[in-house]
């Protein structure tokens, strides 16, 4: 399962993880909104890596 997860996904994947606790940290620090908008990156980094991985399947 593990040794189909490219180098594009990896960083994608880190990515999305540090934009996450990022978020967490804002949101802990009283920075509301500025966290709810970082907080919306993950999903979209997710997708957009989810959308390169079709792209690659299908070629």
């Amino acid at each position: 399962m593990f040794k189909k997860i490219g180098k594009t996904d990896k960083i994608l994947l880190v990515t999305a993880l540090i934009s996450l606790v990022f978020a967490e940290a804002m949101w802990f620090n009283g920075e509301r909104e500025g966290a709810i908008f970082v907080g919306l990156w993950v999903p979209s980094i997710l997708g957009f890596a989810i959308l390169l991985k079709l792209i690659k399947n299908d070629k």
